[in-house]
């Protein structure tokens, strides 16, 4: 479901949500991400969307702020994964 560019992310920056890494492997990984149902959006905006329809106060933050989330993880082609803890 989760392409190598997401789950190497995953990978890599599972600490700043994370105490102990959650994966050790892509797949590991994978059945992770699948099993707490994270998305990716394809941009900012979409991130600030989630939030909003998740009942998130996205009123008072800015960009910076929501993008700054630890659920939120920059896959670095404009894409983001949001990983709920």
């Amino acid at each position: 479901m989760f392409d190598d560019a997401v789950l190497k992310c995953f990978l890599d920056k599972q600490g700043q949500l994370f105490p102990e890494d959650v994966a050790a492997t892509m797949e590991e990984a994978d059945d992770f991400l699948e099993e707490c149902m994270a998305v990716v959006v394809d941009s900012v905006q979409e991130v600030w969307e989630y939030f909003d329809e998740e009942g998130y106060d996205v009123e008072a933050g800015n960009e910076e702020d929501i993008l700054e989330a630890e659920e939120v993880f920059d896959i670095g082609d404009g894409r983001y994964l949001i990983v709920e803890g």
